[in-house]
């Protein structure tokens, strides 16, 4: 597993009183918080080198591009309440650790230590894991602020964006077996703002990846997948056969290609294709999903060009045994890129 129980001396205290925490032999000062949701905390810090001849963490990145001019990181910190929530950071820690791609957000360094909460109470666990820093935000956050001045990616940017989500995705879907990522959506990918560039896209968060392919053979396995993929799958960007599983069929890693149509839209509208459902009296977000009812809002002025509207269309297929897989939406993006990108 290769998660090391040390550095007890990050207590709680530390992080609540902005003091330093240790992640294996390595000190960070926390700078402030970023952002939190459920039991992770991440934020934003600075790596303390008391001793100028030492590297730092540095020393343990496979890639030199990693390393940060100012030493700075983003460390998310996982309160552990039992055992189950133990093995689910060990597993996104052991997952993060399978991939090594300029578009997935790479895990840096981490430890899980043992923290005793007060003496009455058992021993709990927290779980420090290291990443660069990206403080552009995420494309959500982007896209929100955009939406709010009534402004849009231009086709251009939207399309150099998604390319590289594409790629990053390739790289998950390549394995054999293939990972599916399972949360495919604006909130999970980073974007950082580049002079000249198109922005640079990194899709992150990988405590919900899994092995892609399953082969559902009953009616409990059918509910069993459902039960898991509402706790683990963000629902405006869950496939239709996420929602109401065949008690028999295959899954396998086109449930993503749907959660990309869907973030694509999200690019172009600032939000999932499906989330005016929720808006509707007596809508319904999984029936707006499983029937595939796509609604296009005004655009920019002029518009997006209609092919990109199909774009979405062609991965937005509710039957995943016919949505195209990640190489043929890759070359599909590229004939557009040469086609819209002037």
């Amino acid at each position: 597993m290769g998660c090391s129980f040390s550095g007890l001396n990050a207590l709680y205290d530390a992080v609540n009183g902005g003091g330093d925490v240790w992640i294996n032999e390595n000190r960070f000062r926390i700078v402030r918080q970023l952002g939190e949701g459920g039991f992770a905390y991440v934020f934003l810090v600075k790596e303390v080198i008391s001793d100028p001849s030492n590297p730092g963490v540095s020393k343990k990145f496979k890639d030199s591009s990693h390393i940060s001019d100012d030493g700075t990181y983003a460390m998310k910190k996982v309160l552990i309440q039992n055992n189950e929530q133990l093995e689910l950071v060990k597993e996104e820690i052991r997952v993060s650790s399978l991939f090594t791609h300029p578009n997935l957000l790479p895990l840096l360094d981490h430890a899980i230590i043992a923290v005793k909460a007060a003496a009455d109470q058992s021993w709990k666990h927290e779980a420090y894991l290291l990443f660069p820093v990206h403080l552009d935000g995420t494309l959500l956050d982007n896209a929100t602020a955009m939406k709010a001045k009534k402004e849009f990616f231009s086709t251009s940017d939207i399309l150099q964006i998604f390319r590289q989500l594409c790629a990053g995705l390739k790289h998950m879907h390549s394995f054999d077996p293939p990972y599916a990522h399972n949360d495919v959506k604006p909130g999970n990918v980073l974007l950082t703002h580049r002079k000249g560039q198109p922005p640079l896209a990194v899709l992150m968060d990988f405590g919900s990846t899994r092995p892609a392919r399953k082969q559902i053979r009953s009616r409990s396995e059918a509910l069993q997948l459902q039960e898991w993929a509402a706790e683990h799958v963000s629902a405006p960007f869950r496939a239709p056969e996420l929602w109401d599983c065949p008690s028999q069929c295959d899954i396998d890693e086109r449930t993503d290609i749907w959660s990309l149509g869907c973030t694509l839209y999200a690019i172009m509208y600032g939000v999932s294709p499906f989330e005016y459902a929720l808006g509707e009296s007596g809508g319904s977000l999984q029936l707006a999903i499983v029937n595939a009812q796509i609604k296009w809002p005004a655009g920019p002025k002029p518009p997006y060009p209609e092919a990109l509207h199909q774009f979405v269309t062609w991965m937005l297929q509710p039957q995943g045994t016919v949505r195209p897989h990640i190489d043929d939406i890759i070359i599909h993006v590229d004939k557009l890129i040469s086609k819209f990108s002037h």
